[in-house]
């Protein structure tokens, strides 16, 4: 198997008992490990009004775990765009492109990153932008070109600034946009399993090659746990499914600690609902995670695998994406 990019894709959640600034720390001492452990890009994602993740500032969180950070490459997975002005978007970006230069990517998605009642708070005006998203790509990609410099309204710290740009989505209307910018498509099935091969498909097939890119690049998103057994992994992943199902019940908590598989919660997690968003959740020891990895990456073919792990207690986490990065390791070496 040819040698995939892997990384991650990082929520600072915030686990019962602890506060959001004990989520940084736990963030960039992540970052720090898996620069060590072959890790592309680590990714933060824009969510808001949700009391156990604390990446809702994400350009400031980029910029947190850049700063602590050498060779790894930190950007946005993404930058809900409809929440925010295209110049302020590339002010920032370009900012964050001149203190690390090389080293920040642009993720940009759709979706609001809450509830519709947070959302409206956010940005009154939120649909309208939601519809412009297209023009609002090409208008912060004229921001970075040098050639905005004659322009009357510029962001003048972003101007031939290096920072790629990704479309991020969850159905196939994002691939189509990014196949017809000729942008790298960015895909989140770690929730939303059911149009990922669909839109793939549109991606790779309706793609355009332009300045930016000459091939497509396709990124999936998959939940990891991994652990040193299949029935530890099961444990600690107990966690993660009532992180779920606070999300789908509206009644969203703190991350809890591992527990005991109980039948309830068992039988709760074959429900069509959290199968659809489980579908890409890959929980066990090294051996059977590296198994679905690889039937995974031989399914969709994607370029680079994206990886969130949601486990209580930091070191689990550690542990998981130090597995996972020795498991993308040895699928390279066969």
């Amino acid at each position: 198997m040819k040698a995939i990019t892997y990384s991650i894709l990082e929520l600072a959640v915030v686990a019962k008992g602890s506060t959001p600034a004990d989520a940084f720390r736990n963030s960039l001492t992540l970052a720090q490990q898996a620069e060590k452990w072959g890790y592309t890009r680590f990714w933060l994602a824009e969510h808001h009004n949700m009391v156990s993740v604390a990446s809702s500032a994400t350009v400031v969180l980029i910029s947190h775990i850049a700063g602590g950070t050498k060779t790894i490459r930190v950007g946005s997975g993404g930058i809900m765009l409809p929440n925010h002005s295209p110049l302020l978007v590339a002010e920032q970006f370009g900012t964050l492109g001149q203190l690390y230069p090389n080293r920040i990517d642009m993720g940009l998605g759709r979706a609001p990153g809450t509830d519709q009642l947070t959302a409206q708070a956010i940005r009154p005006d939120r649909m309208q932008s939601v519809f412009q998203f297209p023009q609002e790509i090409s208008q912060i990609k004229q921001y970075f070109s040098p050639a905005n410099a004659s322009a009357k309204v510029r962001a003048a710290v972003a101007e031939g600034v290096q920072v790629p740009m990704y479309i991020l989505g969850s159905s196939t209307d994002s691939a189509y946009l990014a196949a017809e910018k000729g942008l790298p498509y960015a895909f989140a099935s770690h929730f939303a399993s059911t149009h990922l091969l669909e839109a793939l498909q549109i991606y790779h097939q309706r793609f355009q090659p332009g300045a930016d890119l000459k091939e497509p690049y396709a990124i999936a998103c998959i939940n990891v746990i991994a652990a040193e057994t299949d029935e530890k992994a099961e444990k600690l992943s107990t966690s993660y499914l009532r992180m779920i199902l606070g999300v789908m019940s509206g009644q969203m908590d703190y991350l809890q600690p591992p527990a005991e598989m109980t039948s309830d919660l068992a039988a709760l997690r074959e429900h069509p609902a959290l199968q659809s968003f489980l579908k890409y959740s890959f929980i066990g020891s090294r051996a059977t995670v590296k198994q679905q990895i690889k039937a995974f990456l031989e399914l969709t073919k994607v370029n680079e695998l994206m990886i969130t792990t949601n486990a209580f207690h930091l070191e689990d986490r550690l542990k998981s994406y130090e597995i996972t990065a020795s498991i993308m390791q040895e699928l390279a070496a066969t």
